[in-house]
């Protein structure tokens, strides 16, 4: 809470509760300004107690877990003043007339004087539990909103490395592309290198924002799928299809690139028909993007990738858009083709 908000709402309280019996003043047998003054010390006691308690006993004692302490000194404290408030009131009044101190006429017996030190006790123990309640429940409050933002900085510190452990991936499997490509054709080597070029600005500088253009991150694919038709058989069928409504809606960066890599290291085979269709498409509300290739899968010499390219996919995933997303991925029945979905909910 607002450092003056708080100070505006204490003192609203306690002027409603010292001004509250002024409601009574003048009305037929209603009580007089000097018994105002009587009847106020209740108040005043009661607001020394919860100060005592709002600003030393409870942060001091209660929080630090010193209830031995706190217990001690609430006892001693709530029981002396409510013993002195029943004196105060049998004879306060005296000193607000003539003649100095006069004893009360009618005298109580014990039962109905230990009623009253009671109810004093009592009252002023409410204020302590209401100052202690206040106090832990600001505890708490800081308690967490500190996890909160710790939780924050973790996730945001998650993406990050995520993020940076995309970029040394994607440039591995793209190097490797290109070395290949050196070995037979070095014009078409050059051509890739051409197209990697227009890639890393993506790489170096909008995979550094927390979201980017959904526009930007088609460029990205579509060059992507350019830079790998340069080295892939003419007889591979290669289709992608990108259908934006708002192209400058924001999406999490490169959160597809690993679903495009895996479908071009899977689905392609030099002796059998390969295929590889990519779609996207957004409205208003949803991007989805779904990819189905020819089903090859490596070798197990192959350790191109290492795998960590969908892992890192489905933690994003986790971390960008939790409750969110929808992954459908799988082979089919007959073992041909895989197929990768998935649904962001914006």
């Amino acid at each position: 809470m607002n450092k003056r908000i708080e100070i505006l709402v204490h003192t609203a309280v306690w002027a409603i509760l010292f001004l509250l019996p002024l409601t009574f003043l003048n009305r037929g047998n209603g009580i007089n300004v000097q018994h105002y003054l009587v009847v106020s010390m209740s108040t005043l006691l009661m607001m020394v107690v919860f100060y005592v308690d709002y600003l030393w006993l409870t942060p001091h004692y209660f929080v630090k877990r010193k209830h031995r302490l706190y217990w001690l000194f609430n006892i001693i404290m709530v029981v002396g003043l409510g013993i002195f408030l029943h004196y105060w009131m049998a004879f306060a009044p005296g000193l607000f007339s003539t003649g100095g101190i006069r004893p009360r006429r009618f005298e109580p017996d014990i039962i109905t004087t230990l009623f009253i030190i009671l109810r004093g006790i009592f009252n002023l123990a409410i204020a302590a539990a209401v100052a202690t309640a206040i106090v832990l429940a600001m505890q708490w409050q800081k308690a967490e909103t500190a996890r909160k933002d710790a939780e924050a900085a973790r996730t945001k510190a998650e993406l990050s490395n995520l993020r940076s452990q995309i970029n040394p991936h994607f440039l591995l499997n793209t190097l490797n592309n290109i070395y290949a490509l050196t070995a037979f054709d070095a014009a078409k080597a050059q051509e890739a290198i051409q197209e990697l070029s227009k890639m890393l600005r993506h790489i170096l500088y909008d995979n550094q924002q927390p979201t980017v253009p959904l526009s930007n991150e088609v460029e990205f694919l579509e060059n992507y799928i350019k830079l790998m038709r340069i080295r892939i058989p003419e007889s591979v069928e290669i289709t992608s299809h990108f259908s934006l409504l708002l192209p400058n809606m924001e999406v999490a960066p490169m959160i597809f690139i690993s679903l495009v890599e895996n479908a071009f290291k899977h689905g392609i085979s030099p002796t059998e028909p390969s295929f590889i269709h990519i779609r996207l498409e957004a409205d208003q509300h949803t991007i989805t993007c779904d990819i189905r290739n020819s089903n090859h899968p490596k070798t197990a010499s192959d350790h191109s990738g290492h795998g960590i390219g969908l892992q890192q996919v489905q933690r994003r995933l986790d971390l960008s858009y939790p409750s969110r997303y929808e992954w459908v991925r799988g082979v089919s029945d007959d073992g041909k083709t895989y197929h990768s979905q998935i649904t962001l909910q914006l």
